[in-house]
């Protein structure tokens, strides 16, 4: 159980963890700036955004493999690296290691960038009318240093509750888009150990996407510590 969790841990993680975190500095970005400018194309566009956001991202990946890589041929349509390569520290297999990661990279991307978008928008929008903006913006500071030094930086506090939320199921994947990619990532190593009705392994899947959600708890509660002085104000008292 250790060794094929050992295998396929590291595929889910470079996966899911880039799409994630690439997908949070995105959508955080554009909510920047469409809070920031409210009512401009990019807040008008959010409608839109939403809409793949509401789409189910194994219904997305579908249809990208059919345009993308069935037809445009522009991408691989499954597995991990191509076939007749051995796994290591080469510019070959990594170079198809991330040809093929880049598909399944884009599905988590753009089903995920708008809630991160819709968030932080929301959370600009009501910083910006709080009496420190405003007082910043009365002493003529330049807009940037308002946008980002009082407004975006206290609007993220809760951003980063959920950035630290959603790194602890990077563990668990996005189980159904690697079953449609066949990617060797854990959820098609849960898909295995459930139609061999495999117990120990299912068992320590589970186990270890649990640790990994309390893990991803702990470090949201460190980070808030370290990001809002407000929190460490309170436990001084």
């Amino acid at each position: 159980v250790s060794t094929l969790l050992a295998q396929t841990i590291p595929w889910t993680l470079t996966l899911v963890g880039t799409a994630t975190v690439i997908a949070f500095f995105l959508g955080t970005g554009a909510g920047i700036v469409a809070g920031w400018r409210h009512g401009g194309w990019l807040d008008r566009g959010l409608p839109a955004l939403m809409f793949l956001q509401a789409m189910p991202y194994f219904f997305l990946a579908l249809i990208l493999i059919e345009l993308l890589a069935i037809r445009a041929h522009l991408f691989p349509i499954a597995q991990g690296y191509a076939g007749g390569l051995v796994p290591g520290w080469h510019w070959a297999f990594i170079g198809s290691a991330v040809y093929h990661a880049l598909l399944p990279a884009l599905t988590i991307v753009i089903t995920s960038v708008a809630g991160w978008m819709l968030q932080m928008r929301n959370v600009m929008i009501t910083t910006i009318g709080e009496d420190y903006v405003v007082a910043a913006q009365a002493k003529g500071l330049p807009n940037r240093r308002v946008v980002f030094t009082y407004a975006a930086r206290n609007a993220l506090l809760p951003q980063l509750q959920g950035f630290g939320l959603a790194l602890g199921f990077v563990v668990s994947g996005a189980l159904v888009m690697e079953i449609v990619f066949s990617y060797p990532g854990i959820g098609l190593l849960l898909l295995s150990a459930v139609t061999s009705n495999d117990y120990p392994l299912m068992q320590a899947i589970f186990l270890v996407i649990t640790f990994a959600v309390l893990l991803a708890n702990l470090i949201v509660d460190l980070l808030l510590v370290a990001f809002d002085p407000r929190v460490r104000a309170r436990e001084a008292a």
